[in-house]
């Protein structure tokens, strides 16, 4: 609450009397170097250009939160206790806010039965399923940080992932799809056959002393039962004196980078940072005021997307999530906003493009869908346009961020014109900064002149979970996160993406961004979807490849692409060569792994 006697910074002086008048003297008047406006209000879009230099500051009426998750979602239960908070159709799991509480409190209890407590690491393995959204809810309720581990991990990968962070426990299916978690388990843990639940000793994984299947029972593992039946009165009780000691700014979600590129590193996240960006990317969307908002979900849960723009979110304004299927399904999608009557819908570029591709996209009714977020990688604009047009879905925004930042940054309002849905990544979030500096120098760059992206605030991550080093190379010790990524900031606070700093194409001295010429190919009416690569070349260092996939029954060549970029991108952008491919190596979160994909064309091409 703002004081009343407050104006401005400075405060109203009261029962001041001046018995005569008093002489003001008039001082010279000191001026001062202009230093440029920053502030962008960004409680609704912009509409007077305030920034005089790349960097902005979102300023906003509404304060930062210091509730925890699980005061969250207490919150929300204690609002909309007969609300839907989570549908599961595959599972056909429905739970309403004060049955999802309840399930979260037995649950949270039975781990502080298992002897887990404040500070663990408990990970959670596998596919969108209800007791993935069950666990993330019920660790952070008893202070347990939750380590979101791929659910497409082999063996080798999971255990660097669960060493790296000293996970204490686990939980998981049985298997899902060729997926088989418990028997990858055991070749990495061969005592579990052999131990009692609980009390795993392993060579490997010497913190790992609890595995939890959900839905099977297995030599040396707890089934979930055994979880929600373990919690007595006391660990209730135990439960309840824990949130009076639990901070907000205790790390609670370790998030691991998606290693499309290097080994994945555990971004460390606190209840402060995930609750207020679930908390303002809610607002940005009017989750605030719109009447019983049900959004579609279908981005992982293990990713920060589907885990902090969904399950967050549900907790902080009190929305319904819609989950279709547990894996990624665009059929299932669309049907799921049918029946279910969902009012936005979340998606990677790559899963908006399969929906289009949809053969019987037009029988859907999707007239209930009023807005959607397309974020998780660049989006062409050319794809944007067509979810509006095709689909529908007006209110469509882009979201922008990164992991380590909890993760959204710039966000557009779903009133924004057709060039900003579609050429930006939207408008600077509230209470964050960012600025557009020389990659070299650091210096500020003019507006609308490229640069790297850096942010700051309450959104930055704690650390890179037990990796100083890495911590250091991309948090500077004023506490910019330098994100990687080359972009410029117009006079609105509105960013546009050019590409990553590591995906620059340098050839023969020219500086490349593949996301430009990705968005220009996007236009071709044969083209589905385009990623651009730069490959080896022993005269010009690196030569543009684009790796195309064509729209069902279309035939095209070579040739037809390069006469089609003829006169309309410069002749250096102009691709030396094409391939046209049925799909790309993806990370489950939806990411184009570009390394692999830049591996397989060069053996493919003979290179």
């Amino acid at each position: 609450m703002f004081s009343k006697i407050a104006f401005g910074s400075q405060p109203l002086r009261s029962n001041v009397f001046f018995s005569k008048p008093v002489k003001l003297l008039q001082k010279p008047r000191t001026t001062f170097p202009s230093q440029g406006s920053c502030a962008v209000h960004v409680d609704s879009p912009p509409t007077i250009p305030t920034l005089t230099t790349s960097y902005a500051h979102g300023t906003s009426s509404k304060s930062l939160l210091f509730s925890t998750v699980g005061g969250s979602l207490q919150a929300s239960a204690e609002r909309f206790p007969d609300r839907e908070a989570v549908v599961f159709l595959q599972e056909g799991v429905r739970k309403t806010f004060s049955q999802l509480q309840q399930d979260v409190d037995q649950a949270a209890a039975g781990l502080l039965a298992l002897g887990l407590k404040r500070g663990d690491r408990l990970g959670m393995w596998g596919p969108n399923i209800y007791e993935w959204i069950l666990f993330q809810f019920a660790s952070a309720k008893a202070g347990i940080i939750l380590v979101s581990v791929n659910p497409a991990y082999q063996v080798q990968e999971l255990e660097f992932a669960l060493r790296k962070v000293g996970c204490n426990a686990i939980v998981c299916p049985t298997q899902f799809k060729t997926q088989k978690y418990c028997d990858m388990l055991r070749q990495i843990c061969p005592e579990m056959d052999t131990a009692s639940p609980g009390s795993v000793k392993s060579a490997r994984l010497p913190d790992l002393h609890t595995v939890i299947v959900t839905d099977s029972r297995q030599p040396g593992m707890y089934h979930l039962e055994d979880v929600m039946q373990a919690g007595s009165s006391q660990h209730m009780q135990q439960l309840e004196e824990l949130q009076k000691k639990l901070s907000f700014d205790d790390p609670i979600n370790i998030q691991f980078t998606s290693g499309t590129t290097g080994i994945p590193k555990g971004a460390t996240l606190s209840h402060h940072n995930i609750v207020n960006n679930s908390y303002f990317i809610g607002m940005r969307l009017g989750y605030d005021w719109r009447s019983q908002v049900r959004v579609c979900l279908s981005v992982p849960m293990y990713h920060c997307f589907g885990s902090v723009g969904g399950g967050i979110v549900m907790a902080t304004h009190g929305i319904t999530l819609v989950y279709p299927s547990t894996g990624y399904d665009g059929r299932a999608n669309l049907a799921a906003m049918e029946s279910e009557r969902c009012t936005f819908v979340y998606g990677t570029p790559t899963m908006y493009i399969d929906m289009l591709g949809q053969p019987d996209l037009a029988k859907f009714d999707l007239s209930s869908v009023e807005g959607g977020v397309m974020a998780g990688s660049p989006c062409p604009p050319e794809i944007v346009k067509k979810v509006i047009s095709t689909m529908g879905i007006k209110e469509l925004v882009i979201g922008y961020g990164t992991t380590e930042n909890s993760p959204v940054t710039f966000c557009g309002f779903p009133t924004d014109n057709l060039e900003r849905k579609s050429e930006t990544v939207g408008c600077i979030t509230s209470h964050l900064e960012a600025k557009v500096v020389d990659p070299g120098s650091g210096q500020i760059m003019p507006l609308g002149i490229s640069g790297e992206l850096m942010i700051r605030g309450y959104c930055v991550m704690l650390e890179y979970w037990g990796d100083v080093a890495k911590t250091d190379e991309c948090i500077t010790k004023e506490h910019w996160y330098k994100t990687g990524d080359i972009a410029t900031l117009d006079k609105y606070g509105f960013c546009r993406i050019e590409g990553r700093i590591k995906d620059m194409i340098i050839r023969g001295g020219e500086n490349i961004y593949p996301a430009e010429i990705e968005q220009f190919l996007h236009t071709h009416p044969k083209v589905q979807e385009a990623q651009v690569i730069g490959i080896k070349d022993e005269r010009m260092g690196e030569e543009v490849c684009a790796c195309l996939k064509l729209k069902a029954g279309q035939d095209c060549s070579a040739e037809d692409i390069k006469a089609y970029c003829k006169g309309k991108i410069a002749h250096f952008k102009i691709p030396r060569y094409v391939t046209f491919v049925k799909g790309y190596p993806l990370t489950v979160s939806g990411k184009i792994q570009k390394n692999k994909l830049r591996e397989q064309t060069e053996k493919f091409l003979e290179l």
